[in-house]
């Protein structure tokens, strides 16, 4: 069993909701991606409920792709704020709940991300984070004058010199450096002032940075990369890690291998948190958590289930959706045949395939005992150090969690009732980072 008896608990809430159909939803609101007070309201819910932080996912372009045809359309998602000024704005707006949000390392420059990051640290008194992710779509690379997205190895070697390099930005100015000394007139002790002069393959950045040590000693870094280029990057920098396994013994693989790389970079295993995505469809019976989830699948668009299938399987927009799959002989991926065998074997329609295939993470669904015995083993057998929560739908997913699943946390002694900190690394556990760590 773990040292620490408390599980860490983050919240996504980019967009309406998880399920791909959560803007049908009768209870939300169809245009609260583009509502600032949505956001801030949501965000005000987690900090009540004392958990760690809020999590903005991100991409800088329209990633789904128009298959079948007027599949698009049907997509809530092309259509949100940018999360470093919702950040920024949510930050002054509240007090304990950690800021978290993605940027790129292939569309932005490490200068651009420390300034950022460590001015909405300064802004909400510590409490920010950078999801570090290296953007992999076509669609964004048109975005920036580019006819390709960068492949595999560079995006990752640059991602990789991409963080060194912010990391040195951060470390501009030791925490004491601005004495604004009135009487004598000196603002600043020239020798706590410390100048990056990186020069690498990607980036040949000067520094300083023009803005001062954060409360945090630096923001809190954040990846979420399952390959071998994203687990060197967590290993190295992250202070968190998001991963998405769906089951326990892919989970605790991930979770061992990550916290087994630690070392090689100077670093214990307790200064990495691992916080698997996590569904719950929670309800006061197993039936009534059942209905809500089997209320969101109703909902789901056929046109937006033919895409779920597309990448896989094909265009199916030619056939009954209520009638069998078709074994389509010229399906010779892995995964487009492992889902036609699927379909032979269970004797599903075209409209069960994808409702199966709709979700995006691990799902729970059941009584807040159910849900907090599932999370309880995750925990306490080295799966994971908390979770990602990624609501079916927002506010009501988390409403839901708080009223029913918190409760039966706290309960079992696995989750705070109000904040040991003022910074997100204070209650996430990680101690501040004095200059030169």
């Amino acid at each position: 069993m773990k040292g620490n008896s408390m599980m860490k608990l983050g919240v996504s809430i980019r967009y309406l909701g998880y399920h791909m159909a959560a803007w049908r939803h009768p209870d939300v609101p169809a245009d609260g991606s583009l509502q600032f007070k949505y956001y801030l309201a949501t965000a005000r819910k987690a900090e009540k409920a004392c958990l760690d932080m809020i999590f903005f996912a991100d991409g800088v372009g329209i990633r789904a792709a128009d298959t079948p045809k007027g599949a698009l359309s049907h997509d809530s998602k092309n259509a949100e704020l940018e999360p470093l000024t919702l950040l920024a704005a949510i930050g002054a707006a509240t007090s304990n709940i950690g800021l978290v949000a993605t940027a790129s390392t292939t569309y932005n420059e490490p200068f651009h991300i420390a300034r950022k990051y460590a001015s909405i640290d300064h802004i909400s008194g510590g409490r920010a984070g950078w999801n570090v992710v290296t953007s992999w779509s076509q669609e964004e690379a048109w975005n920036f004058s580019k006819d390709e997205h960068l492949g595999y190895d560079e995006r990752y070697e640059r991602a990789d010199e991409f963080v060194d390099v912010v990391k040195k930005l951060w470390d501009s100015w030791e925490e004491d450096a601005f004495i604004r000394d009135k009487q004598t007139g000196q603002f600043y002790d020239e020798a706590k002032l410390h100048i990056a002069h990186h020069k690498g393959k990607h980036f040949k950045v000067r520094g300083p940075l023009n803005c001062a040590r954060t409360p945090q000693g630096r923001p809190i870094i954040v990846q979420a990369g399952a390959n071998e280029g994203g687990r060197i990057i967590a290993a190295k920098s992250a202070d968190v890690v998001y991963s998405a396994p769906f089951d326990i013994a892919s989970a605790k693989e991930y979770y061992l291998d990550l916290k087994s790389r630690l070392a090689q970079y100077g670093r214990s295993k307790d200064q990495l948190l691992i916080m698997p995505g996590l569904t719950p469809y929670v309800g006061r019976t197993r039936q009534e958590a059942q209905d809500k989830y089997d209320q969101l699948q109703e909902l789901i668009h056929p046109i937006s289930g033919l895409s779920i299938l597309y990448s896989a399987i094909g265009d199916l927009s030619g056939y009954d959706i209520d009638g069998p799959v078709p074994d389509l002989p010229q399906v010779n991926n892995s995964i487009g045949r492992s889902l036609i065998e699927i379909a032979r074997r269970d004797n599903l329609t075209i409209r069960q395939l994808y409702k199966l295939r709709a979700s995006g993470s691990r799902q729970l669904i059941g009584t807040a005992e159910d849900i907090v015995d599932d999370m309880e083993v995750w925990f306490k057998e080295g799966a994971a150090d908390g979770f990602n929560l990624c609501p079916a739908t927002l506010p009501g997913g988390l409403d839901d969690f708080v009223e029913f699943v918190l409760p039966e946390l706290r309960r079992r002694g696995l989750f705070r009732s109000e904040y040991e900190a003022t910074t997100l690394r204070g209650n996430l556990g990680l101690e501040k980072l004095t200059f030169g760590k």
